[in-house]
Order: structure tokens, then sequence, then C-alpha cells
């Protein structure tokens, strides 16, 4: 139990909120927020966001709002005394800055883990998930060792910055190999490292990741969830954002919500058209560039139904294709396949469908957690019978086995 949180009860007050209207903004029931209050029971993750918001706070300082109000007294640092003497003053200080500034990190280290959290996620589209996976841990091992080093303020930061990237790519590694459990508890430490950063972009990647997770496992109403809650953290403006909203698009479509959808894939696109066309197209996992909205568009509009979706996902394999080398193809090339089938079997394009998913599954570049997109098409494709679906039937349970 937390303890009477009686300064969390007057921001609440303050804020303009009744226990009701507070309990109504978070879609709960009024006992549920005097429960919070009382130090009973802790809000759960996805409102936190929302209720930061309402008090308008910060998530760190919500999360010193939601302690129990009595707080430890800080210890007085040893070497510097209340009966020191005052012609100790000038030394006090100079020990002061010297151990502000001691430091065994040093900054061309954090610059290294920093450039190599940018390779592992830009190797991403092409590499095997546990390939990657294993220079996660080691790096991240590395993490925590320098965290038990010296070091100065700035690098502190800037090691929980990077802890946290590790730990949320290792998170998406670990949902592409269905490791549900190491999913989560990476998922949660770069949550925590990001809220002691200060980091809201990296928290939001968190909730948008785990609307990924839950919308593969067949949850769109959650999946919903944690796109919305992961927009209200993500500063405006950043690919985070950008990504969530592209996520709560294929959330809606899931749910067959037309309208909200389509709402959905224009803010994307609007967005996306605001950060230029680059030249080189970067691949970076957790860097949206524009060219990744025609993918999304490609995928949401498929699971629409939408015909619309044929041109993006021919343009996407256009342009991410490097050969007829199924082998070589990034990872979206894959997965565009994958949305072109789905769309030519509603049109009764049977024989391209057929083709399209066959090389997506034969690329090897469909990992794990994309499985039942794939099985979608192959089960559509055995249902009506067609010739071409023991070949596809066996390629797939051939993909399977692989990814187990």
């Amino acid at each position: 139990m937390a303890g009477k949180r009686q300064r969390l009860v007057q921001r609440r007050k303050a804020s303009g909120y009744t226990q009701e209207q507070f309990a109504d903004a978070l879609s709960v029931d009024r006992t549920t927020v005097q429960r919070w209050e009382r130090g009973e029971v802790d809000p759960q993750p996805h409102q936190r966001p929302k209720m930061a918001k309402l008090l308008r706070l910060t998530s760190r300082e919500l999360d010193e709002l939601l302690a129990a109000d009595t707080l430890p007294v800080a210890a007085v640092p040893s070497w510097i005394t209340p009966t020191q003497p005052a012609n100790d003053d000038e030394m006090a200080a100079w020990e002061l800055a010297r151990r502000v500034q001691a430091s065994d990190v040093g900054p061309e280290t954090l610059t290294r883990l920093e450039r190599t959290f940018d390779e592992l996620a830009t190797a991403y589209p092409v590499t095997p998930p546990a390939e990657l996976l294993e220079r996660v841990r080691q790096h991240s091992a590395y993490v925590v060792h320098l965290l038990d080093a010296r070091r100065t303020l700035s690098e502190h930061r800037r090691l929980l910055v990077v802890g946290g990237w590790l730990s949320l790519f290792g998170a998406t590694l670990h949902i592409d190999l269905k490791q549900e459990h190491a999913a989560t508890a990476r998922l949660q430490a770069a949550v925590t490292l990001a809220r002691q950063a200060e980091h809201p972009e990296i928290e939001a990647w968190c909730y948008e990741t785990d609307a990924w997770r839950v919308l593969t496992n067949g949850d769109y109403v959650r999946a919903l969830e944690l796109s919305l809650a992961a927009q209200d953290i993500a500063p405006v403006g950043t690919s985070a954002q950008i990504q969530a909203t592209a996520q709560e698009g294929r959330a809606r479509a899931r749910l067959g919500e037309a309208k909200e959808t389509y709402a959905a894939i224009d803010r994307v696109q609007k967005m996306a058209a605001t950060l230029g066309i680059s030249e080189r197209p970067t691949e970076h996992h957790y860097q949206y560039d524009p060219a990744k909205s025609l993918a999304y568009t490609a995928t949401t509009l498929a699971w629409l139904g939408d015909a619309a979706a044929e041109p993006y996902a021919r343009e996407v394999i256009k342009r991410l294709s490097p050969s007829n080398d199924v082998s070589k193809w990034p990872r979206r090339v894959a997965s565009a396949n994958i949305d072109l089938a789905l769309v030519l079997l509603v049109g009764n394009r049977l024989d391209e469908a057929c083709d399209s998913v066959q090389k997506a599954i034969l690329s090897g570049r469909v990992v794990p957690s994309n499985h039942w997109r794939a099985l979608e098409v192959v089960n559509v494709v055995e249902a009506r019978e067609l010739p071409e679906a023991p070949d596809l039937r066996e390629a797939y349970e051939g993909l399977k086995a692989i990814g187990a």
C-alpha cells in the first residue's frame, strides 16, 4: 500500500475535477479514483498517460504524486557536515565540482553505444531477429555495467536513454519471435528508463510497440487503446506520434471502422509530408521516413478490403525490391506482397494472389509474429479449393518450422 495521497487529491481539485468528473474522464468508476487517492491501489500503466494529461503533469511528476505523501529525508553527504569550519567551504565546493566531473564512462563510450543502437535499428528490416537479439543482450549488459561506474549527470542521462532504446528494441525482437514474457519485461524496463530520463518519445514507442503486439494477437480494441495512449505521450511531430497514428489506423481497420480508418490514414500522410522526402530513405526502425507511409497505407486498406490498397502495395514493391531475388528483400516488401494478395483475392484475381503470397513466404522475411498474416491468405486459398492450395500450405508449414 502506498499510503494516503493527499497531494494527488489536491492536484485533482486544482485541475477542476471532482472525483466523479475525474472518473468519467478516465472511463473508470468513482470508487476506483477513491482507492487511488487512499493509496489502496495504483492506476494501470495504460491509464497513466491520460491521467497525467488531465492533471497537466509529466509522467515523472505523476509518479511522484502517486508515491506516499511522507517521503524519506535525504541523508547529508558524509564529506561535508554542519559542524565543518567555515574556512573549509572553499574545499567543499571544489570537492563537489570534482565529483560532478569524475567519470569512468566517457563520451566516446556513450557515442559508440548510441551508434551501435542506430546500426542495429537500421539492420532490423533485413536481419533475422534472433541474430539481432544476441547483440542487444550484449550491449544492454554493458549499459548495466556502466550504470555501476562513476559518471557525470549528463552521462547518466545518456546511459538511461540508450538503455531505454536498447530495451525497447529488444522487446520488438522478442515480439517478432513470439517470446511474450521476455517482451513484456523489456517493455517495462524501457518505460522505467524513459521516465527516469524524462524521454517521452521512448515511452510512446513502448505503447505503440505493445499495440502492435496485441494487434497481432487479435485484441483490436486493446490495440486501439494503446495506440491512442502512445499518441497522448509522444511529442508533436515525432516518429513515435506518426507511427502510433498508423497503428491506430490498422486497429480501426481490423474493427471495421472505415470512416475513422481513412481519417487516421489521412493524418499519417499529412504528418509524414512535413518530414520531406529523403533521397536516401532510412530503414531505421525508429525514424519514420515518409516512404513508410506507403507500406502502412497498403496494409491498412488491405485489411479494410479496399481495392485502393493495390497501387500502394505495388509501389512499395517497386521502390524497395532490389531485384527478383526474394532473399534480398527488406521485410516491408514481404508484407506488401501479403497486402497485395489479400486485395487480389477480394477481386478474384486468384493466380496473381497465390503468386504474391508465395513470394512473401519464400522470401524468409516473414517473422513469426507476422505468420498469421500469411496464414490468412493460405486459409482463403484453401477455402476456395484452388489448385495452388497444397503448395502454399507446404510453403507456409516450412516457414513455421524455420521460425519455431
